[in-house]
This record gives structure tokens, sequence and C-alpha cells, in this order.
């Protein structure tokens, strides 16, 4: 079980050595640099204007940093072992000084955001988010940088089922779909047997029966076995503790609601409002995450996750006070990766053909010998 509790928490390969054998021996890009530039932005640009319509979002601006006491910035798990970036803003001789936190996500900011900009059930806002996270392992798919299209919807009470969440997923995935063959219109290099589109349908699964699948192994195994049967996956109730006496994976208590009871399609008890979408990566050959979104807690689901998670001393801070005294509007929402998206869309095997971060050199020089281009 040894296994299972440290694949919780930290994403990333974790031993350069380790993905020096992950990587592709034979690989050449579908596109030039100079074309992986037009094609990303190509995509982009349909990703956003697609997600706009299906959703019913507008795009709106969102911070890069936060002040410390506004208890906005996102953990993004509940064990502490991913904290931002932290400095302080002297400003005015010290006389009005600022604690301020680099951003890991919008996640809770967003919420507040749709009551700042009068959003009512059925509308909602898109951004586009960069963070930092300084805390992970930088691999192929795992940087310090990280860009996401953070959205988020209001939403009625009666919406907080696995129904709704699901209709979600399904606009989310045509968008995403739609975007691939955008891209494959006008770059028809991108159309290759070695490297399979996206299947058009998307399969749901709960985190419950895929640990019935595959008692034995780790989060991340289980995810790479699931997806040998379904090349695309959206996994339901991440963050419940499941039969094997861990979740799925980690989430922090303060956004998903990933604790309120919901039934399988058979009848099965289960919990969870939340999911992350998961594909196959033909390049890579690797599990690739896309997008985690899920409902957002309640007044009562905030308090209950707190409590399960040890971190009631979180009950005093503003954002976590609006949500208690039913302030915020209730909401879904969620983040997709956006260079995440391009690697798959555009074949690539390295995040860094797609994204201008920093690498360190061993990593930079195994992408050489591999033939892979990473934009320094």
């Amino acid at each position: 079980m040894a296994d299972k509790k440290a694949d919780l928490a930290g994403p990333g390969i974790g031993d350069y050595t380790e993905l020096e054998s992950i990587l592709p021996q034979d690989y050449r890009s579908l596109l030039s640099p100079r074309e992986t530039q037009e094609a990303l932005f190509a995509a982009k640009d349909f990703i956003e204007e697609h997600l706009c319509r299906e959703l019913s979002l507008i795009r709106v601006t969102v911070p890069l940093i936060v002040d410390v006491e506004s208890g906005v910035n996102d953990y993004l798990d509940r064990d502490g072992s991913r904290t931002p970036v932290q400095f302080h803003i002297s400003n005015d001789h010290e006389k009005h000084p600022i604690d301020a936190q680099v951003v890991q996500a919008a996640t809770k900011w967003k919420r507040v955001a749709l009551k700042q900009f009068g959003m009512h059930p059925g509308q909602g806002l898109l951004t586009d988010m960069r963070a930092v996270r300084k805390d992970y392992f930088l691999d192929h798919d795992h940087s310090v940088y990280v860009d996401q299209w953070d959205w988020e919807r209001a939403i009625t009470a009666d919406q907080r089922n696995l129904k709704f969440l699901t209709e979600i997923v399904e606009k989310i995935w045509h968008v995403l779909t739609g975007a691939e063959r955008h891209v494959q219109k006008l770059f028809p290099k991108l159309r290759s047997d070695r490297y399979p589109n996206l299947p058009e349908k998307l399969t749901f699964m709960h985190a419950e029966d895929i640990l019935e699948r595959f008692p034995d192994l780790p989060r991340k195994q289980r995810e790479t076995a699931i997806l040998q049967d379904y090349r695309a996956v959206f996994i339901y109730g991440i963050g419940w503790t499941l039969k094997d006496g861990y979740p799925h994976e980690m989430r922090a208590a303060d956004y998903d609601d990933w604790v309120t009871e919901t039934r399988s399609a058979d009848g099965r008890p289960m919990h969870g409002l939340n999911g992350d979408i998961l594909v196959w990566n033909p390049v890579t050959r690797r599990r690739h995450e896309l997008s985690s979104m899920g409902i957002r807690v309640n007044a009562e689901t905030l308090r209950r996750q707190l409590e399960l998670t040890n971190q009631l001393d979180f009950m005093k801070l503003p954002y976590h006070q609006a949500v208690l005294n039913n302030v915020l509007p209730l909401s879904i929402g969620g983040g997709i990766g956006q260079s995440r998206t391009y690697m798959s869309l555009l074949k690539k095997a390295h995040l860094g053909e797609v994204s201008a971060t920093v690498w360190p050199n061993v990593l930079k020089e195994m992408c050489r010998r591999k033939n892979i281009h990473v934009i320094e």
C-alpha cells in the first residue's frame, strides 16, 4: 500500500533516468516550430470562442497575484506539499504593506468574480489564466509555468448533480474534438495513422469502479490501465476516500465538492460531484490529463470537507466566510490545461514544444538527443 500513498500527490515522474526511457525514441514532430506556433494559436482561438458559445461564458481578466489574507489562492491538494510563491510589497514605506502570492490556480477567485460581474445561473466567465507551481517535478508534461482556460458558471441548487456535471463535460469534450478537426483542416500534416485522433465519445467512469477493476494498482497505474480500454475518460469522484482507504487523488477541501453522496447509473452509492478528463497520448504512450473540474462546494459541503481534512482554521478567511454565509453564487467550474491540450492536438512529445518556460539542462539535453525541439 505504500506505493498507493506515494501516488496521491506530487505530480510528475520524479526521476530523469526514468523520463529518458519514457520519451519516444523515434520522434519527429509533424509540424515545424513556426507551424507549431501558428497551429496552437489557431487552436487557442477556436477553443476560447467555442467554450464561450457552448457554456454561455464571457472572457474576463484574471489576476496573476493575490493578497494572502483573501484566502482565494489555491493549494491544489490538502497535504501542504505544493505551496505558492509569496513575496512582500513594502508599499508606502511599510505604512500600507501587502503580502502577496502568485496564483497556483484561479479556482476560488473565479467564484468571487461571478458575483463581482453580476453573473446569474446559466452565465459564466472564461479566463486566460497564468500561474506558477514551483513544487512540480519538471518532466514532459509538468512545468512550473501553468497556462489554463479557467472557467466558472453560476448554477442553481437543483443543478448540483451528476447529470448536470456530465452534460457540461460533454459540451467541453465537443469543443476539444472540434478544435482537433479545425487545426487538421489548417495543417493536414497533423492527420496521422501513427497518432490517432481523440475519440468522438468520452467514457464516464467513477473512481470507485476503476479501483474495483484494478484493486492492487496505485492511481496513475489504474488510469493508465483504463486508458488501454477507453482512450478518453472522465473520472468522477476524485477526493473521496475509496474502499482501499485512499482517495483516487488528493483534492483541496475548499473548491470541488467531493463529499456529496451520489448514485451510479445502476444505483450503487458513490461520492463526489467532480472529476478529471484523461486521454491516452499516442506520442508518449502515457496517460495525459487535460482538465480538472467540478461542481463547487456549498456551505454544508465546505464545512464537512474542512472537517475531514482538519483544516477548519480556513473558515476564518474571507473567501470561506463568503461560501459559508451563502454570499457567493453556487457554481460549476474547472481548468483546461492549454499547453497540455496543444500537446494532444498537435501530437507533441513534450510540453516545452508548445510552452516557453524554464527547464533544467539535463532535460533540455535529453530532448535534443531525442529530436524534441524545446522552446528557449
